[in-house]
């Protein structure tokens, strides 16, 4: 019996996939935490603890490293607000491009603006344009960019993707319409709208910066709803102030960007919907489960991705550092034990490596002296043993 602790009023019909093999909340020393935005820094895992899945595309509430130390497989959940999120992202070109924000600000101050003879002169301060034919450039094109790409597409804009890590399968969600472009620089230059769809690592913490606005049409839109850190604040400012930028729009507050009209801050809901909150825990609560049973690895941030048909008795799984040898040094443990190999495979990330060995000749009380063995190698992280 799997025990699983979920965090953050995880949405009850993603826990529906738990069948009577899973207890909910039931205990502290849990197999697997099910979690939304809860900050695990500081949190002192129970030596049980095999995974975390987390409900959304970020992870930077999770101490990987420790994680990993501890022979912790962590995941995330991506695309499972992927919908919510180009939604907000749609509305606010909408609403940038038609001064919406500046206009309804102004009808709440005049009581019966709507009809009134100061508002039908004044009204004239907000007139906008059109998105249609404008130029959004989608900077990176995943789950949430493809889908930001495709729906401004049929709204009649001229779309300009670029990412230099698209992989095949976000290539597959493109429409043939969105325009490629090479270089950063070529994708900027002519945009109405940049709106940024990158995760948050070293490479694109401040990625858009003096340097990359100063290369943007003069009088562009900035939004970002990917990441805080992403865009740097003082150069959107800056390029807000020369006019360079017209306007900013961000999910991720900042104390620089408040009491500007020229700025739209949203209280990070990107992704806050109730439909989203589903898909994430529905998607958590299935790779918990694959995990737990099968050991395969999807949509890990700490392990590579290995995934193998489970045909077998037995399943061993071992976490480990990527260094020479480890795959020969757990053989010759198994040999030792005399558990015949039907087959085997692994794969390595960075410094970490995942093994996922598969036998017949494996008895239940052999269990515990393989799991002992082959942890008291150096440099593995955890051993698991998985009954079909």
């Amino acid at each position: 019996m799997y025990q699983i602790k979920t965090f953050n009023a995880i949405a009850p019909e993603g826990l529906a996939l738990f069948n009577n093999q899973y207890e909910i909340n039931k205990t502290d020393n849990a197999d697997a935490y099910l979690i939304r935005s809860v900050d695990l820094h500081e949190h002192e895992f129970p030596k049980n603890l095999k995974v975390i899945a987390r409900a959304g595309a970020g992870f930077n509430n999770i101490p990987i490293e420790t994680a990993t130390k501890d022979g912790i497989a962590v995941f995330t959940t991506p695309g499972s607000n992927a919908n919510a999120v180009k939604e907000v992202v749609i509305a606010m070109l909408i609403a940038a491009s038609r001064n919406l924000f500046a206009a309804a600000a102004y009808s709440a101050k005049n009581s019966g603006a709507d009809i009134s003879l100061r508002a039908e002169k004044d009204k004239t301060k907000f007139n906008g344009e059109e998105l249609t034919g404008k130029t959004l450039v989608v900077i990176g094109v995943g789950h949430v960019g493809s889908m930001v790409a495709n729906a401004a597409n049929a709204l009649g804009m001229n779309v300009i993707g670029y990412d230099p890590y698209l992989s095949a399968d976000a290539a597959w969600q493109i429409s043939t319409a969105i325009n490629r472009a090479d270089t950063f620089n070529d994708a900027i230059k002519n945009a109405d709208f940049v709106s940024i769809h990158v995760p948050k690592n070293s490479e694109t913490t401040g990625m858009i910066n003096t340097q990359a606005i100063a290369a943007m049409k003069p009088g562009a839109t900035l939004l970002n709803f990917a990441r805080g850190g992403i865009v740097d604040n003082e150069a959107a400012i800056d390029a807000l102030n020369t006019g360079q930028l017209t306007s900013y729009m961000t999910d991720f507050g900042d104390d620089i960007l408040l009491n500007r009209d020229d700025v739209v801050i949203t209280p990070h809901i990107g992704g806050s919907t109730a439909e989203a909150e589903v898909n994430g825990a529905t998607k958590g609560a299935t790779t918990i489960m694959d995990y737990l049973e099968t050991g395969n690895v999807h949509n890990s941030v700490n392990l590579p991705s290995l995934s193998v048909p489970f045909n077998t008795a037995y399943r061993i799984t071992v976490i480990h550092e990527n260094i020479p040898n480890m795959v020969g040094q757990i053989t010759t443990a198994l040999a030792n034990e005399n558990i015949n190999i039907e087959s085997m495979s692994n794969a390595a990330r960075d410094q970490v490596a995942y093994t996922i060995i598969d036998t017949d000749h494996l008895q239940a009380k052999q269990v515990d002296e393989v799991v002992n063995e082959l942890n008291n190698i150096g440099s593995v992280y955890r051993t698991r043993v998985i009954e079909k």
